[in-house]
């Protein structure tokens, strides 16, 4: 069995990306990686020739902003990286993203197993979406919990809306006409993502919000939004709640390197009432009412039925 990776980044270094240790992370797990680099200015196309492995292959391309309007531009370089995958089954990081090391030989026990399913079309995994520092977590319903980043290699599955996930469409013409497509039938490991895009110096925060923000609005309606803002409110958010496990190995220079502080002050919290009797009765129940869910979770019955 062959498993293939890839990512898709523009001018990481400027932004501060830990796009090389997502590269790295993934590839003791992989066989091959792409990296679909955007048009970068900043050094980005040197740094990921300095891991210096023969898994990993760069593929040029130039974002087209005119692509920018609802996140379109990123399921576009995603796609692009699909169509590079040469393996049976795919990894995909984004470029702010990491498998912990300790994880890394349990993931491919999973692919290797649940290759065995036909039914199983992929792999859904849960997040660690830090903000603020490398000590808090969010915890409330304004970051997803789960996401499919790992699937069997199929000619129709395609990013969904923004890249964000994935999902089998029954044409390349209906997916270009905007069919909703099928949500992939998968199974929920333990291997956890690393998820640090909310983490950079509170004034590099603002620049990178300001930046990928543009893809998902007008550029008046971006101007207004960031005319008067200096920095970055990580207090801007529902819940937090600290973190006491081990970061990657490949983040630790990066996390020693962290020069600004970060309080979490849970009265400026911008959950609505709805959502704060919602998060207690997550508390009291264990389930999260009307949660998302961009995928469809397999039962233990359903794969007993449908194994080779």
């Amino acid at each position: 069995m062959k498993i293939s990776g890839y990512t898709y980044v523009r001018n990481g270094l400027q932004f501060s990306y830990p796009f090389i240790e997502a590269i790295s992370s993934a590839l003791p797990v992989v066989d091959e990686f792409v990296v679909v680099l955007g048009d970068s200015t900043d050094g980005s196309r040197d740094a990921i020739l300095a891991i210096n492995s023969p898994k990993v292959k760069i593929l040029d391309t130039v974002w087209d902003l005119n692509m920018r309007v609802g996140g379109k531009l990123f399921a576009q370089q995603s796609n692009m990286g699909l169509a590079a995958m040469t393996g049976d089954w795919i990894l995909h990081l984004q470029a702010d993203e990491i498998i912990h090391e300790d994880d890394a030989e349990k993931l491919k026990r999973y692919i290797v197993e649940y290759d065995k399913y036909p039914i199983v079309e992929g792999l859904l995994f849960p997040f660690l979406n830090f903000r603020g520092d490398y000590n808090h977590i969010v915890t409330g319903r304004s970051r997803h919990r789960f996401e499919i980043r790992a699937f069997r290699s199929h000619p129709l599955i395609r990013a969904y809306k923004d890249s964000q996930g994935f999902r089998k469409f029954s044409s390349n013409e209906a997916y270009e006409q905007g069919e909703k497509g099928s949500k992939l039938r998968v199974v929920k490991i333990d291997v956890p993502i690393f998820h640090y895009s909310h983490v950079r110096p509170p004034e590099l925060m603002a620049q990178k919000a300001k930046f990928f923000d543009q893809f998902y609005t007008t550029d008046s309606e971006l101007e207004k939004r960031f005319s008067e803002v200096v920095e970055y409110d990580y207090n801007n958010v529902d819940l937090l709640s600290v973190f006491s496990g081990s970061h990657p190995a490949v983040m630790q220079s990066i996390i020693a390197a962290k020069d600004w502080d970060f309080k979490y002050d849970p009265s400026k919290s911008k959950s609505s009432f709805r959502h704060r009797l919602l998060n207690k009765l997550e508390d009291m129940t264990g389930w999260r009412i009307g949660e998302y869910k961009n995928y469809k979770l397999l039962s233990k019955s359903e794969l007993t039925k449908k194994r080779n």
